[in-house]
């Protein structure tokens, strides 16, 4: 039984993704196996597959890296790569030596999807919603504006209303692109613009936005400086208060062998790392040149820039954001990682940011030309053009705009196949930095009558060290690496320990921006004297928590 290619044609649905999850497991059994982390607010699984050749081991017992998306309900387009890296690593495992590798010696968990309800109700129905459907921070819809299909197209997007007072006005350049009128302006014709929808309680005079009804945030709701509703919006009730960030939480905490992560989001084409709340000075300066390393790497691959959030990506420069996930994944566990923004429509128009968020307030109107053209070119249907409506409450209206979920939230499907390529290559990379344990040497030498002298050496293979980060040690969220001697009946010790930890080996990222020698300090031996008869089979185990485990046996030969 083999899968189809990869199809990029649509976003899937619940029913889709768990369909393509069962498909790949049926055929490739020893490749990846589905566990269910947990129940969504309305009930449903939330599958996550673990993917790692179990003939060559468990995959506790190897190094893991952590790949999720979709943590916001409308932020498709990471479902999407999530899911083409585990086609990809499937589908190439003993034709792409990347796959290959990975799967024989590393663990991938794949979450593709952690907004599983607001995902199926933003894919199903025109609404748009941040993370969850329960309804948050009030139980019932307050008074104001509530965006909806109001005319029956399938789509909400934006209307216009002439008004003296309002801000807008239709561009000499381009008919349908509003623009904001000049504050000296007084001669000409002016529209409100306002969500299309309809209001709540509407008293005939006043139009106020609704506070929104499904206001939860995902991606605020990790401990790390979590701050409440009245401080940081969206951030639940208390730190992992949603069943979906908590069964998240829990996986992590079963499975400690993970070293880093991907978190895929949408959009603006950059990648972002740690920290949301803090300066690059709180870093330890050896984590600091990791991530700008790994930050390279990634825009090498993926000609996304890596910037910090807290310097480059802030909404306000007094304003810093309160718990997401990847300052608590770093800085709770010591893992390096990302979250990606992907696909950004202006920058596939061929317009130059200065800055990501200060781009969409303020702009030259050439850029907005750029995306006119490049939409008419290539035709996206990303701008429904303003039509007349009689609106319910509010008269005479045009409804339009750019179609949001599909041009600017998301990527159009045929470019989907060259990002996930894109970000696979770079998600297969970050991952084969992990640290790997392995065995140097081995041996058992007879020293005369019934005495034996065995030397065992243990090495890092992996870019990282076994302990990941400076951060992990400052955190002491991993423990050293145990080493198990075991003897048969008949064998006995006479020097060295059955049980016991040796510290933690470094890998090739103590190097990277050092020349001076540092020695082999990715390597170290044990030692022991044996007593026993010939034939017996003596047993090593060496177990790291992120570098994975190993194990030899050793034949007593008299030579």
């Amino acid at each position: 039984m083999t899968v189809k290619p990869f199809d990029f044609s649509h976003y899937y649905t619940y029913r889709e993704l768990l369909e393509y999850l069962h498909q790949m497991t049926d055929v490739y059994p020893q490749l990846i196996q589905l566990k269910i982390i947990g129940q969504s607010y309305a009930g449903k699984d939330i599958p996550i597959a673990i993917l790692t050749n179990q003939n060559t081991g468990k995959y506790l017992e190897k190094p893991g890296y952590w790949i999720d998306a979709n943590t916001h309900a409308g932020e498709v387009t990471g479902s999407a790569v999530a899911c083409y890296i585990l086609y990809y690593l499937l589908t190439q495992y003993q034709q792409d030596s990347m796959a290959t590798r990975l799967l024989d010696h590393h663990t991938i968990y794949i979450l593709p999807r952690i907004a599983i309800d607001g995902a199926e109700k933003y894919l199903t129905t025109p609404y748009r919603l941040r993370s969850s459907i329960r309804p948050y921070p009030y139980p019932d819809e307050q008074d104001g504006l509530h965006q909806e299909d109001i005319n029956g197209d399938g789509l909400i997007l934006q209307m216009r209303i002439k008004d003296d007072c309002g801000g807008w006005k239709i561009s000499e350049q381009e008919p349908r692109l509003m623009v904001k009128r000049e504050p000296e302006e007084f001669e000409g014709t002016y529209y409100t613009i306002l969500p299309e929808g309809s209001i709540l309680n509407y008293d005939g005079y006043e139009v106020k936005l609704a506070t929104t009804f499904e206001g939860m945030d995902f991606n605020r709701n990790y401990p790390y400086l979590w701050s409440p509703e009245g401080q940081q919006q969206g951030a639940g009730d208390f730190p992992f208060s949603e069943p979906e960030t908590r069964a998240e939480a829990e996986f992590w905490q079963e499975n400690r062998n993970i070293n880093g992560f991907i978190s895929y989001h949408t959009y603006s084409a950059v990648i972002l790392r740690p920290y949301s709340t803090h300066a690059d000075e709180h870093f330890p300066v050896s984590d600091l040149d990791i991530y700008k390393l790994l930050g390279e790497k990634g825009t090498a691959i993926t000609g996304y820039e890596c910037i910090s959030v807290y310097h480059d990506f802030r909404y306000h420069p007094k304003d810093v954001t309160y718990g997401v996930m990847d300052d608590y994944a770093y800085d709770h566990f010591g893992w390096f990682g990302f979250t990606i923004e992907l696909w950004d429509a202006p920058t596939q128009a061929g317009v130059k940011k200065e800055n990501y968020i200060d781009w969409g307030g303020k702009h030259p109107i050439e850029d907005d030309l750029k995306l006119f053209k490049w939409n008419d070119e290539n035709e996206i249907k990303g701008f429904i053009d303003w039509q007349p409506f009689n609106h319910p409450q509010l008269g005479e209206v045009e409804i339009g705009g750019w179609n949001f979920k599909e041009m600017w939230q998301n990527a159009p499907e045929k470019y989907l196949p060259e990002i996930c390529e894109r970000q696979c290559k770079f998600a297969l990379t970050h991952a084969l930095m992990s640290p790997l344990l392995a065995i140097s040497k081995a041996t058992i030498t007879h020293q005369g009558a019934d005495i034996y002298h065995v030397v065992f050496e243990l090495e890092n293979r992996g870019f990282l060290p076994t302990y990941t980060s400076q951060k992990t040690l400052e955190r002491k969220a991993v423990r050293l690496i145990e080493v198990i001697l075991s003897l048969p009946e008949k064998v006995s010790l006479i020097s060295g320990k059955l049980e016991q930890e040796i510290d933690h080996l470094e890998g090739r990222s103590n190097k990277a921006y050092n020349t001076f020698a540092k020695g082999t300090d990715y390597r170290r031996h044990l030692e022991w004297v044996i007593k026993g008869p010939v034939d017996s089979i003596i047993e090593i185990t060496a177990c790291s928590e992120r570098a994975g485990t190993v194990r030899c046996s050793l034949n007593i030969k008299m030579i």
